[in-house]
C-alpha cells in the first residue's frame, strides 16, 4: 500500500471534559470544569440496561451513539443529537442474515465497539457485534447493514470460533480502526480471530498477526488462536499501531507486517497482561497500560491487589511505574479494554473505569491519580469527549 503524506501532529486541547460511562447497568456521564479538578456526575441513563459503549462523534460533537442491551427487548443502539439529552433508538440495529427456517444462522448477543468514519465521511459509523460482526450506519445510526464479506465468509467464520470459545461475555469484534489519511484503509480485531487490515475499503481484508504470539501449545500460524484485547493506532503517526493483546503488549510500525513484543521489557513480577492500552495524541513514542494478573486461571484482578498503570516514553523500551493515589493494598479490581481513555490536552488526562464501579483520573500525565466517583456499576467503558458548546 502506498502511503500518504504523514498528518500533523494534533493540538492540545482545551477546556471542560465529559465522560462517557457505559456499566454493565445504564450509562452516565462525568462532567469537569475547565481545570479538570472538579467533577459532576449524572443521574444514569438506561438504568438496569447493560450499556457496552457510548461515543461522541467527534465531527460534530453533538451526535452520541450508545450500545445498550436492553433485557427481554435485545441488543440495539441508541442515538443522541443534542448531546444526550434525549435518546432514539435505531430502527434498524445490527443484525446478521436471517437464514431459511430449518438452518442454523447466527443472532447478534450484542453490539461492543463503535468507530465513527472518516472525517470525510459524515453522519458514517462502524459497529462491531458479539459474536464477531462487522456493521456501518450512513445515517448516523439510524439504520445498520451488514459491512464488507466478513460476517458470512467461511474462512472468517472458521477463524472467529464458536460462541463457546471461552471469551467472558463471548467472542467480539473490536478496536475498529479509520486511517485518518484514508477512509480506505481500515483496521480490526477479533477476540478471538486475530487482527485484520483493508487497504480497499472493506472489499477484502487480511489477517495481520505475524509475530504476535498465542497460548503456549497452539499453532501462531492459525488466525483462531489469535487474541487481540485492544489495538490502537498513533494519531501523530498513523503508521504505528499499539496492541495489547492475550500474550503480551505489542507494537507495529509501518509498512512491516512484523508485531514487536515491547511487553518483554515490562518487570518481570508484574509481566505484560491486561486488556487496555492507550496512546498519546501528540507523541507516539508514549503509551500507557494497566497490567493485571494473568497467572494460570487468569484472576483479571490488580497484581497483587496494588493497581497501578505503567508507561513507555520510548516506545516500549522501557516501562515506568504509575501508582501514586491509588490504593497500596487489598485492592482486587481490574480495568476492561474499553475501559482506560485520554483526553487530548496538555499535560494529557488519563481516565479509567474499574470493574469495582470507580471512576481514576489523572491530570498529570499518570503521575498522579485521584478518585473521581464511587459506588458506580461495573464499568465497560470509559470514552473522553469535549461536547460542543
Amino acid at each position: 500500500m502506498a502511503r500518504a503524506t504523514m498528518t500533523s501532529t494534533p493540538a492540545a486541547s482545551k477546556g471542560a471534559v465529559t465522560l462517557l460511562i457505559a456499566t454493565r447497568k445504564g450509562a452516565f456521564t462525568l462532567r469537569s470544569d475547565a481545570s479538570r479538578r472538579t467533577w459532576k456526575l449524572s443521574a444514569p441513563m438506561f438504568l438496569g440496561h447493560i450499556v457496552h459503549h457510548m461515543v461522541l462523534d467527534p465531527r460534530d460533537r453533538r451526535t452520541m451513539l450508545m450500545a445498550v442491551s436492553t433485557g427481554h427487548l435485545g441488543p440495539t443502539i441508541y442515538r443522541s443529537t443534542d448531546g444526550g439529552k434525549t435518546w432514539k433508538e435505531s430502527s434498524t440495529p445490527p443484525a446478521f442474515r436471517k437464514v431459511p427456517e430449518g438452518e442454523s444462522g447466527r443472532t447478534v448477543n450484542h453490539v461492543f465497539w463503535l468507530t465513527p468514519c472518516h472525517a470525510n465521511e459524515p453522519d458514517s459509523w462502524y459497529a462491531g457485534t458479539s459474536p464477531q460482526g462487522l456493521f456501518r450506519s450512513d445515517n448516523g445510526g439510524v439504520t445498520w447493514a451488514a459491512f464488507s464479506y466478513i460476517n458470512e465468509d467461511p474462512q472468517y467464520l472458521e477463524w472467529m470460533g464458536t460462541v463457546q470459545d471461552g471469551t467472558p461475555d463471548g467472542p467480539k469484534l473490536h478496536s475498529i480502526i479509520v486511517d485518518p489519511r484514508n477512509p480506505k484503509h481500515l483496521y480490526f480485531a477479533m477476540s478471538g480471530g486475530g487482527v485484520h487490515e483493508s487497504v480497499d475499503g472493506g472489499k477484502t481484508f487480511l489477517p495481520l498477526i505475524k509475530g504476535l504470539e498465542v497460548v503456549e501449545g497452539f499453532d501462531p500460524a492459525t488466525v483462531t488462536f489469535h487474541d487481540p484485547h485492544c489495538v490502537q493506532l498513533c494519531p501523530s503517526n498513523p503508521d504505528r499501531l499499539y496492541q495489547q493483546n492475550h500474550c503480551g503488549i505489542y507494537r507495529l510500525d509501518r509498512p512491516s507486517n512484523q508485531w514487536v513484543r515491547i511487553g518483554k521489557h515490562m518487570p518481570k513480577a508484574i509481566g505484560d497482561i491486561g486488556f487496555p492500552i492507550v496512546v498519546h495524541p501528540r507523541n507516539a513514542d508514549v503509551a500507557w497500560v494497566f497490567p493485571m494478573d494473568g497467572s494460570t486461571v487468569w484472576p483479571r484482578v490488580s497484581l497483587g491487589g496494588k493497581p497501578a498503570a505503567y508507561v513507555t516514553r520510548n516506545a516500549g523500551n522501557t516501562w515506568s511505574r504509575l501508582d501514586k493515589g491509588f490504593p497500596k493494598a487489598d485492592a482486587w479490581w481490574t480495568v476492561k479494554r474499553q475501559a482506560m481513555t485520554r483526553d487530548a490536552h496538555d499535560p494529557v488526562g488519563l481516565y479509567l473505569g474499574t470493574t469495582s464501579g470507580e471512576i481514576w483520573a489523572s491530570r498529570t500525565e499518570g503521575q498522579s491519580w485521584v478518585c473521581i466517583a464511587r459506588h458506580l456499576p461495573e464499568i465497560y467503558s470509559v470514552e473522553a469527549a469535549m461536547l460542543a458548546r
